[in-house]
């Protein structure tokens, strides 16, 4: 199976290093799921660490 980065349309293969492939952000939005490379991951951390639960920090 092939994940798709929602933000720059990279790609992840099943026989991608595991370090790599372990890299990758899933989030959940709107019953849906979406993907983060490594790359976009690292670049918008700050939004995501924007929509942790407050209880969390």
């Amino acid at each position: 199976m092939t994940t798709i980065c929602t933000r720059c349309g990279a790609a992840r293969e099943a026989e991608e290093e595991p370090a790599l492939a372990l890299a990758w952000v899933s989030e959940r939005d709107r019953g849906g799921v979406r993907w983060l490379c490594l790359r976009c991951a690292r670049e918008h951390t700050r939004d995501i660490e924007g929509r942790l639960p407050a209880e969390y920090w």
